[in-house]
């Protein structure tokens, strides 16, 4: 029995949520007394491997196969199974990105198991593991626990597990060769579809200045643009600021935006509606700045500041910049 991370790059380049989900994997194996392996496949997976072998895990796994360089559900879904067999995983994990969206449903049903997915924490109730996943964009949190015989399947939310938290090691890097035909893949892949207007990743970010409908009119978006600078910090919104054309579609926060987690997310005349919250909740430092002190925000900031964000957000500037 083990745990297993199956993580995810592209050409080399490790996506960051597969750190939080070892991060995670690591809570899971001590609670469980387990050994902790990881695994990823596609082209360039032996030069990501490096990365995610920094970690303290019992073995990386480098998944190769021709049919493997080009993603496909069909294929990955057959390569990650038999690896799952192999090591007899009691519990795999995966990080909740688009790519696994497509494919670890089709290899849980493929094993007659379910995945548990978007899962945002965990508990323990005696010998039983809690998932904790949100309904109705992220009004209600429900508990979920997996019956029957594993392997159990769960994909992890973006910013539930911090990847800072993850311990260092150095684990062997082990390849591993799985049995696929290519009668068995069926779908035929296109050109990579690239969101070619994108110019910034917020969840790379470790400070982010946001604002919210508060800021009132788009004149006042210097004074903002002025804290980030400050504060070396990038500019992110809510949705109306968006909707309104104020600031890029990219550059939204929340269920319908990008899901960031920075050391500090400072949230300027936000309301804190939950699907703004959703986006942001795994920030490990939360400010907020509002003038009404019943604002939902204020129910998840670290520090609050009630006031006037037109007589607040100068004084800031002025005393960052000395």
């Amino acid at each position: 029995m083990s745990i297993l991370v199956v993580g995810e790059q592209r050409d080399g380049t490790l996506n960051k949520m597969s750190l939080e989900t070892v991060a995670a994997a690591q809570q899971f194996g001590a609670e469980l007394s387990l050994p902790v392996h990881a695994a990823l496949f596609g082209k360039g997976a032996e030069q990501a491997a490096a990365e995610l072998a920094a970690s303290k895990l019992d073995k990386v796994h480098v998944i190769e196969h021709e049919l493997l360089d080009v993603y496909t559900p069909d294929a990955a879904a057959l390569a990650v199974r038999q690896l799952v067999e192999k090591l007899g995983a009691r519990l795999v994990l995966f990080p909740h990105t688009y790519q696994v969206r497509d494919y670890a449903p089709k290899l849980a049903t493929a094993m007659d198991r379910v995945l548990v997915s978007d899962v945002i924490a965990h508990k323990r109730e005696g010998d039983t593991t809690i998932f904790v996943r949100q309904l109705f964009q992220g009004k209600v949190n429900a508990d979920v626990h997996c019956t029957g015989e594993p392997p159990f399947f769960a994909s992890l939310q973006a910013g539930s597990f911090r990847a800072d938290t993850r311990e260092p090691g150095s684990a062997p890097v082990e390849k591993f060769t799985p049995s696929i035909e290519a009668s068995q893949v069926r779908s035929k892949p296109l050109e990579l579809f690239r969101e070619s207007t994108r110019a910034v990743d917020l969840g790379a970010a470790d400070i982010i200045v946001s604002v919210g409908r508060g800021i009132k009119d788009p004149e006042n978006l210097p004074m903002i643009e002025q804290l980030a600078e400050a504060l070396h910090a990038e500019i992110a919104a809510s949705r109306p600021i968006c909707d309104n054309g104020w600031l890029p579609m990219e550059r939204q926060v929340g269920s319908s935006g990008q899901t960031v987690a920075p050391k500090m997310y400072l949230a300027v005349g936000i309301s804190g509606a939950i699907q703004h919250l959703v986006g942001m909740k795994g920030s490990k430092i939360v400010v907020a700045i509002n003038k009404d002190p019943e604002a939902p925000i204020f129910e998840i900031a670290d520090y609050g500041i009630v006031g006037d964000l037109f007589q607040v957000v100068p004084a800031l500037i002025e005393e960052l910049k000395k």
